[in-house]
């Protein structure tokens, strides 16, 4: 996923600088990758959840008399969960980074006057 973070917002980043972009069609394309992540980062947020209220769940069951077993299977959702909290940490970033690239993107529309807020 950290691949396909960067490789696109290179991609979008050297067609910036590019003279004869067609800044519509890259703020469309640039929309939809958005949307595309969006959706991952739902989705990791989901599993992150599920993943903390296991290991709750199963920390409670650990502190039951007779149950210490469930501690190793609370340390292994811990150390999934960490694993899960840094993924989430990285799609967060990259989404915020790809905002300001697509506000960017508007504003070199609005300075060409490429149809941003003409109708």
């Amino acid at each position: 996923m950290y691949k396909y973070l960067k490789r696109h917002e290179e991609y979008v980043l050297k067609a910036l600088e590019s003279r004869g972009t067609d800044l519509a069609a890259l703020a469309d394309y640039h929309k939809t990758q958005i949307g595309f992540l969006q959706h991952e980062r739902l989705i990791h947020l989901l599993v992150t959840l599920a993943v903390a209220l296991f290991m709750i769940v199963s920390a409670g069951i650990a502190l039951m008399p007779g149950n210490t077993c469930f501690f190793l299977i609370v340390l292994i959702l811990l150390v999934l969960l960490l694993f899960y909290v840094v993924h989430y940490y990285h799609l967060e970033n990259g989404v915020q980074r790809w905002y300001a690239i697509y506000d960017k993107i508007i504003g070199m529309q609005a300075e060409r006057g490429d149809g941003y807020g003409e109708e």
